[in-house]
């Protein structure tokens, strides 16, 4: 997912063997590392390809105890990796559900449950506990960064080797696909750039992580348009299905938003739209200012991240391993933009079908399949949008 995402903790920096505050400022170069390095790295192929892409990309130096850790730094370790993971939320959502509707879904509880992630991180990281953790992993740090770049190096023979990147790479038929700016080194360059957006490795490097950045919000969002109105179609009651229909729902009458339409799974479907709004600000909050920082911002509670600012890896992003194993990672990420980009173009679908037709995505796929004659796009444009 994304992403986006999921983790945070006040931001740090190593210093003289303490961890210290971030200045806010946003490195003004911090988009560019990962363009920059692919630039070089594709120059210059390493001279055994199969070298690093062998098991020693798997890496032994975050599985077990190293000899400066302690048993209770070592659980803090693993405990900031699983609230870090994407996963944790979903598992930790039912826990808050239960916590929620066992104290009669208050919205003090309900604004600590969804703080409570964000809140641990940060009291770990400032505890000596966590001061702990982080000394260990400044002694790991040298043997962590160079396996984090044998695995740079491997994902970047990997896309020498692909047909999806480099100058020979696949491209969108005639002048669509040629931008002579574009040298194919991130996923999805297919040579469009008819406005020049890519003119300026700076920009470009920011609009790529833009379009990354809501690609998988689509993905998110779309599924959360379709799902809801389909359970609805089969009889699950949802309040209101229609994904364009629940703010102004909400906001209009006492409407309980359950769970996939189990009563009493919810965490803040019972209240108004603010305590809603203030558990979306205190979830979010924290992992966009984390995302904003940049990839080291776990660092603080032990956990490293191998990876990149748009693909940080590591156990929190990559439980799976797709990292290891170079030419399944490029693709991967060939795919989930690629999807992405289906899923923003679905997501602006939807919105002109909402404007036109006041429906949601599957009625109009039921209504289209009923009647595609009358049904469609060039019928609404020539009744002028008429029902």
């Amino acid at each position: 997912f994304t992403s986006a995402m999921m983790q945070s903790l006040t931001s740090a920096r190593y210093h003289q063997g303490r961890w210290k505050p971030f200045s806010v400022t946003r490195p003004p170069t911090r988009s560019l590392n990962v363009l920059a390095r692919s630039g070089n790295e594709k120059q210059a192929k390493p001279s055994s390809s199969k070298s690093p892409r062998g098991n020693s990309l798997k890496g032994n130096s975050q599985k077990g105890k190293v000899p400066s850790e302690t048993t209770a730094t070592v659980a803090a370790r693993i405990a900031a990796e699983v609230v870090a993971s994407p996963l944790f939320y979903v598992v930790a959502g039912a826990a808050a559900i239960w916590l929620v509707s066992s104290t009669g879904e208050g919205s003090a509880t309900i604004l600590i449950a969804a703080a409570l992630p964000i809140t641990a991180l940060t009291a770990l990281s400032k505890s000596s506990l966590g001061e702990q953790v982080a000394s260990a992993l400044a002694e790991r740090l040298p043997e962590l960064e160079a396996d984090a770049s044998a695995l740079r190096k491997a994902h970047a023979a990997a896309r020498q080797d692909s047909e999806w990147y480099g100058p020979e790479r696949r491209r969108l038929p005639g002048a669509l696909g040629s931008a002579p700016h574009l040298q194919g080194l991130v996923a999805g360059d297919s040579g469009f750039d008819p406005l020049g957006l890519g003119i300026d490795p700076a920009k470009y490097a920011r609009y790529y992580e833009a379009e990354l950045l809501h690609a998988r919000w689509a993905m998110l969002g779309a599924i959360g348009c379709v799902v809801p109105e389909a359970l609805a179609l089969r009889g699950v009651e949802l309040g209101e299905p229609v994904w364009w229909k629940v703010g102004a729902a909400k906001l209009q009458g006492d409407l309980t938003f359950n769970w996939g339409g189990i009563e009493g799974f919810r965490i803040a479907g019972k209240q108004g739209i603010g305590i809603i709004a203030a558990c979306q600000v205190v979830l979010m909050g924290g992992p966009e200012y984390a995302r904003y920082v940049g990839i080291k911002s776990l660092e603080p509670v032990g956990v490293f991240l191998p990876g990149e600012q748009n693909y940080p890896g590591g156990a929190p992003f990559d439980p799976l391993g797709y990292a290891g194993k170079p030419e399944e990672y490029v693709d991967q990420a060939v795919k989930e933009i690629k999807n992405g980009r289906l899923a923003m173009v679905a997501m602006l679908g939807f919105f002109a079908q909402a404007a036109v037709t006041r429906q949601g995505p599957v009625q109009n796929l039921l209504d289209f399949l009923d009647d595609p004659a009358h049904n469609n796009l060039f019928a609404r444009l020539a009744s002028g949008g008429s029902q």
